[in-house]
């Protein structure tokens, strides 16, 4: 979901760039450092739920 977020805010600022565009304070290389820390929070695994590994090691342990 956060890469998702990102993509949205880069395919933004990358219209603010076509377009010499601004909404106030907000400005293309605003959208693009929020892009970045959405994707960086991706990759961390903030927003991921239960991840793979937790599942697969409660079926070994039921073994």
């Amino acid at each position: 979901m956060l890469a998702l977020a990102a993509a949205v805010s880069f395919g933004i600022a990358l219209l603010f760039n076509l377009f010499d565009a601004s909404l106030g304070e907000i400005t293309e290389s605003t959208l693009v450092v929020l892009g970045l820390l959405l994707v960086a929070l991706h990759l961390g695994g903030v927003g991921a739920g239960r991840s793979f590994s937790t599942r697969s090691w409660g079926r070994r342990a039921r073994r």
